[in-house]
């Protein structure tokens, strides 16, 4: 039976993406998407829980990114989750989880 990796995520862009061209004039695109969910109580009280995803967009999606999306913009995006591992600057193993996009649409309202 095969697998299925697929993230669909609504939310706003935490801070402005950071471009960085790689080897071969690849360009990447990389920021935090806010994904918020607000729920009651049992006592009445209004609870709302903010998420932070790490996004990746490659060539033509990190262009458009770079051209269109600031801090705040809306946005749809549908991707697949990608762990990696890394060291840190002091030696230290870290891994992070990704959702490496594959499709977004812009979501804010045309001005």
């Amino acid at each position: 039976m095969k697998g299925l990796n697929k993230v669909t995520l609504i939310g706003n862009l935490g801070k402005d993406p950071e471009i960085n061209v790689l080897e071969g004039n690849i360009p990447v695109a990389r920021f935090q998407l806010a994904t918020t969910e607000s729920y009651r109580s049992k006592f009445g009280d209004l609870i709302v829980d903010t998420e932070w995803h790490n996004i990746v967009l490659w060539r033509g999606l990190a262009e458009l990114t770079q051209k269109y999306l600031h801090k705040g913009s809306h946005l749809f995006i549908e991707g697949k989750l990608k762990t990696r591992h890394y060291e840190d600057k002091d030696g230290t193993k870290r891994q992070i989880t990704e959702v490496i996009a594959e499709q977004i649409i812009m979501l804010d309202k045309s001005e």
